[in-house]
């Protein structure tokens, strides 16, 4: 069976979830990376301060965001990236939360998206003392990558999602 997917992760500006600041959005098509978008964003208003802890987790400061797309224009580009495909990302409450929780803000109407959560598989799939994405992420084998990045984290989401259709039967591999 084909492995189709989008991957999904967002980084925000502070604590409340309609301060997204970074997005990065990975398309699986029957088991493979087939393209990848990411953005900064500028967070809307008025959840568009950031916040001192959430800058030292990811690095991305008010500056970075000056000239980013607004959360409007992040939005449409996602949902055309997205085209109907299943979402995932590796504790998906959080994600899907920055995605409708942003939307309501602007009085956006989102498109009827199914979701699934690579934190709740991996704790099914694994035995780990550690199910945070970096965790996982070592255990099947990837030790590099830029943690708290939103597109580096989504790629690695749907690394972890392949590893474990893999690993199930899920998938056939097709050369």
């Amino acid at each position: 069976m084909p492995l189709n997917f989008t991957a999904i992760d967002f980084e925000t500006a502070n604590g409340s979830s309609a301060s997204p600041c970074a997005v990065g959005l990975v398309k699986i098509a029957e088991g493979k990376v087939v393209d990848t978008f990411s953005t900064l964003i500028q967070p809307p208003y008025p959840h568009d301060w950031f916040a001192t802890g959430n800058i030292k987790v990811h690095g991305i400061r008010p500056a970075d965001v000056a000239d980013a797309p607004s959360w409007e224009e992040a939005l449409a580009e996602m949902v055309n990236f997205i085209s109907g495909d299943d979402l995932i990302a590796h504790n998906a409450g959080f994600d899907m939360g920055v995605l409708k929780a942003s939307a309501s803000l602007i009085d956006a109407t989102l498109p009827d998206l199914r979701y699934g959560c690579s934190l709740i598989m991996a704790r099914k799939t694994y035995n780990l003392e550690s199910y945070r994405l970096n965790q996982v992420a070592y255990a099947i084998g990837i030790e590099e990558f830029d943690h708290h990045d939103a597109l580096a984290d989504s790629d690695v989401c749907a690394r972890i999602v392949i590893h474990m259709a893999n690993r199930h039967g899920v998938i056939t591999w097709t050369t």
